[in-house]
C-alpha cells in the first residue's frame, strides 16, 4: 500500500466526520483512510456501527468483513496518524 507523507492530527481526524461538507475519514492501524464515496458511508454512519472521524482499529475485529475492505476502491488512503 503506498501511504502519501501527510500526517493527520487526532483533531483533523475528528474534523473529517462529513458535516459541513468535510470528508469522511476514518483510522486504522495508524493509517488514515478517506471513506466519502463508498455507499456504506453515505449516512455518515457505517452499519449503525461506526461514525466517522474516528481511529476504528479496536473495532474492526467486530466487523463482518476484515482489513480488505479498505483495499475498495472507494477507499483512498490520506496518510498517517500523528502518534
Amino acid at each position: 500500500m503506498n501511504i502519501p507523507d501527510r500526517i493527520i492530527s487526532e483533531m483533523e481526524l475528528k474534523r473529517n466526520t462529513g458535516e459541513r461538507g468535510a470528508r469522511k475519514f476514518i483510522a486504522y492501524k495508524g493509517v488514515v483512510y478517506d471513506v466519502t464515496d463508498c455507499p456504506k458511508w453515505k449516512m455518515d454512519m457505517h452499519e449503525n456501527l461506526h461514525f466517522p472521524g474516528q481511529d476504528l482499529t479496536g473495532e474492526l475485529d467486530e466487523a463482518p468483513h476484515k482489513e480488505d475492505a479498505l483495499g475498495r476502491p472507494c477507499v483512498k488512503v490520506v496518510g498517517r496518524l500523528a502518534s
